[in-house]
């Protein structure tokens, strides 16, 4: 990693998928650039561990979604990174008994008539809360509910119809064996970056801009600013002078939170491969398992919205101890001895997260443009949110930084 420099020509806030696409875009331009991490590693909220000597596990994003049209996908062969093409086990490959098919298709017909709904709110202009789109009275509407939760890290409730439907789905959803994160921290690795550099000021008053950090101040002729929506929307980062219209479009496009466990699973070989354990349980507040992801002995779970803050705000190990309740309710008490705890995420208090992805407020879908806009040739901005339709995606979040690092070269008057 690098040392802190004294000035710039190019400061990067944030060495997630967005800074890094930045830097890399930087790269050969003659410039002087520098990434400012708070963390102590890269990749951000794309992190991959070892959760045990058979389970690899990422702790946040895990699928190349639209993957022919996601950038990482020929990062990752140029990388050498195994990428895995098989269907994700969303609609198919149920396990057990606690969601017969006759439910999950009657589930799934009201699901796609619910989609169906929102686009026909959408070319109307409509700008109001997904839930409007929901079929009074029926039955499935929690379910409903529960999987915006696991898209959106929100209910629909807090959900703009226009900013739903704005995202590219190409329907096309990879994996990377050796984990997400670990694909974006090989991406990152020729990058300079300085880690353990909180930015807590940036001061454009000046000629020159001053960025205040945790390990000292330092100076640039353009920033590039990556950074979670929730840091700009409460000032954790502060401008000065203020930048009001930032705030707000921040504010307007909060982070969601979708949380993930990871279970080792004994007897492993006695359970299907890449199968989904769900129940038909007609509430929100529930989870979505994954059993033997790449045939690995262990089953994921996954939370969204108000219920995974909920086991976040319960301290280390709630995700955890639920799913190994709502899974023993699904598949019989024997289960319990077979699963142990090995690692669980908890973005809302991650510090510089503070959540999971971005999403727009009713209302509020114009904020992605207004948050993306340079201010006087100076400050660019980049991020998930930041993608008019890629948002909540990292390779969303690494075109973005592609994109800011564009517009300071166009600035700059270099190709």
């Amino acid at each position: 990693m690098t040392s802190l420099p004294s000035s710039v020509d190019v400061a990067i806030v944030g060495a997630g998928a967005a800074g890094l696409g930045a830097a890399h875009a930087l790269a050969g331009s003659g410039l002087a650039a520098i990434v400012l991490e708070a963390r102590n590693r890269l990749g951000g909220r794309a992190w991959t561990v070892q959760a045990s000597p058979d389970v690899t596990f990422d702790v946040g994003c895990g699928w190349l979604h639209s993957a022919d049209k996601n950038s990482f996908a020929s990062i990752a062969q140029r990388l050498g990174f195994e990428l895995n093409k098989d269907l994700p086990p969303w609609r198919e490959r149920a396990y057990g008994n606690a969601f017969p098919q006759g439910e999950r298709d009657d589930f799934m017909r009201a699901m796609d008539a619910f989609y169906e709904r929102l686009w026909e709110a959408a070319q109307k202009g409509k700008d109001e809360p997904a839930s409007r789109s929901l079929e009074a009275g029926n039955r499935w509407n929690p379910m409903i509910d529960a999987i915006s939760t696991y898209i959106n890290g929100c209910e629909l409730k807090d959900m703009s119809t226009l900013d739903w439907d704005a995202y590219e789905d190409s329907g096309l959803n990879w994996r990377v064996r050796r984990g997400y994160g670990a694909l974006v921290t090989a991406y990152g690795a020729p990058c300079p970056v300085a880690l353990n550099c909180n930015v807590a000021l940036i001061d454009h008053a000046g000629r020159r801009i001053r960025l205040e950090t945790s390990q000292g101040t330092l100076t640039a002729d353009k920033v590039i600013v990556t950074v979670p929506t929730n840091l700009i929307a409460d000032e954790t980062i502060r401008f000065s002078p203020p930048l009001p219209s930032k705030v707000d479009a921040a504010a307007g496009l909060p982070l969601g939170v979708d949380d993930k466990v990871t279970l080792a699973l004994e007897d492993a070989e006695a359970f299907p491969k890449e199968a989904n354990l769900r129940g038909a349980t007609m509430r929100t507040a529930m989870g979505t398992y994954h059993i033997r992801p790449f045939g690995q002995p262990c089953i994921e779970g996954f939370f969204g919205g108000s219920f995974a803050r909920a086991l976040e705000d319960s301290g280390d190990g709630a995700i955890a101890a639920h799913s190994i309740d709502e899974i023993a309710g699904f598949l019989g008490n024997d289960i319990r001895r077979k699963l142990k705890p090995l690692y669980e995420s908890r973005w809302a208090h991650d510090p510089f997260a503070r959540g999971s992805y971005s999403h727009a407020l009713p209302g509020h879908a114009g904020d992605r443009t207004v948050l993306a806009t340079p201010v006087d040739g100076r400050l660019f901005f980049a991020g998930e949110a930041t993608s008019p339709t890629f948002f909540t995606t990292a390779h969303g979040a690494r075109d973005s930084g592609e994109r800011a690092a564009k517009e300071v070269l166009a600035a700059l008057g270099k190709p």
